[in-house]
């Protein structure tokens, strides 16, 4: 065969081993040059094909199942999966089989396994796509899959892992005009505003990239800034800011911005956002929890958290993660409202957002923050917003948002919104 499709399936590989065996999240993986040496076009493919066969890992076990005797080293586990994705997506069975042998067969530790991972897929190959539609999406890890039914019950999570199954469609936020984004790049407009874009292709070419006229954010996480909703000339922090998707969408609705991040590191990523826009802030490295200038008019809290409602678009999470750092992120949840609660005027506004499927993250945060802060209310006015199902609203008056949600546009991101506001 070819050697043009070894190098993105082999640095695929590389990845699906980091994560699943790891525990590496693909971003820090890429971040340290996992992919540096490939061509764009080939780093976009490893990329793909590390996250669709994350996608689609429990199928595609379910998929080989039948074919092995005992489960082979993950190393060539994750060939044979990798192998099994590509396969159910329709490519060549004969170019698929020889680049996972060629794969198995460079390791010495896994040589000898050439011939099982060549009867493997040709056997999977025949079924093909056809067997892979008849199984049911994969599910979600049990250290997540069990606190999520818990919480939201089977059907519901049922219904987030067949969105998540899927690659996610392209969300942008406009700095002006939805409508004439949309036109330009051949959207639609959401309900609440966000524009969204289905096999968008290379982001930096689509029109009106170089001339900032929008920037690549959920649709679930462009709402809290839409609570939020700055009167021009507010002063309002943003707290815990980069990439900088929320402060963009608060200077663009007219307030007076501070942005803030412990990360120096992803500073520079805010102020080039803003660049590329052409909107100002004021870009600063700092402490959430130790940050002292008081004064606020408005504060937006994304707080740090387990990232659960970011599966569809992060599908190494469930198998990078354990779960383990759940309880020091919702102290530190706690922590953050109880500080960015001193730094507001009298009467200012706090809203608070996870990016959690998980209530301890969520709707119990606020909860327990009303039970702390005598006077301390829930601004229930903010969530009449355009576009938002007042079945989301919740009993604490939160917004919770789940990837099922407007399942037949593509989901969206899983997100908790609330707005406090301070006694005055």
């Amino acid at each position: 065969m070819s050697q043009t499709g070894l190098p993105p399936r082999r640095a695929a590989h590389y990845l699906l081993d980091q994560v699943t065996g790891e525990g590496k999240l693909m971003s820090e993986l890429i971040g340290a040059g996992a992919l540096a040496e490939l061509e764009p076009a080939d780093r976009a493919r490893a990329q793909r094909l590390a996250l669709d066969t994350l996608r689609g890992i429990d199928r595609a076990d379910r998929m080989l199942k039948p074919y092995l005797q005992k489960a082979p080293p993950l190393s060539v586990q994750n060939v044979l999966r990798l192998g099994t994705v590509e396969l159910s997506q329709g490519e060549a069975a004969h170019g698929v089989v020889n680049a996972c042998v060629d794969m198995v067969g460079r390791d010495q530790r896994t040589a000898k396994m050439k011939g099982l991972v060549n009867a493997v897929l040709r056997k999977v190959a025949a079924g093909g796509p056809a067997a892979w539609a008849k199984l049911p999406p994969s599910r979600l890890p049990g250290w997540l899959r069990q606190p999520l039914v818990a919480a939201w019950g089977r059907d519901a999570v049922q219904a987030i892992e067949l969105v998540q199954s899927a690659p996610p469609p392209l969300d942008l936020t406009p700095k002006g005009d939805a409508g004439a984004v949309a036109a330009a790049v051949g959207g639609e407009v959401l309900p609440t505003g966000s524009v969204r874009l289905t096999n968008a292709g290379q982001v930096t070419t689509l029109p009106g990239y170089d001339a900032g006229e929008w920037w690549v954010q959920d649709v679930a996480a462009a709402i809290p800034a839409r609570v939020l909703a700055p009167r021009p000339g507010e002063r309002v922090l943003d707290l815990c800011a980069a990439p900088g998707g929320k402060t963009m969408q608060l200077v663009a609705m007219g307030a007076q911005v501070t942005a803030l991040d412990l990360s120096e590191s992803r500073l520079p990523r805010i102020a080039a956002n803003l660049a590329r826009t052409g909107l100002t802030a004021e870009v600063m490295q700092a402490d959430a929890l130790t940050f002292d200038q008081g004064g606020w008019d408005a504060i937006l809290l994304d707080a740090p958290c387990s990232a659960t409602g970011t599966m569809r678009r992060h599908a190494d999470l469930p198998y990078a993660k354990d779960g383990s750092e759940f309880g020091v992120l919702i102290d530190q949840q706690a922590a953050m409202i109880d500080h960015a609660l001193t730094l507001l005027r009298p009467g200012g506004r706090l809203v608070f957002c996870t990016c959690s499927l998980l209530p301890d993250e969520g709707e119990v945060q606020v909860d327990e923050a009303l039970a702390r802060h005598p006077g301390l209310t829930v601004n229930h006015a903010a969530l009449d917003l355009p576009g938002i199902d007042p079945a989301w609203v919740t009993e604490e008056g939160g917004l919770r948002l789940r990837p099922d949600f407007w399942a037949e546009r593509g989901g969206m991101d899983g997100f908790y919104v609330a707005s406090l506001t301070k006694p005055a």
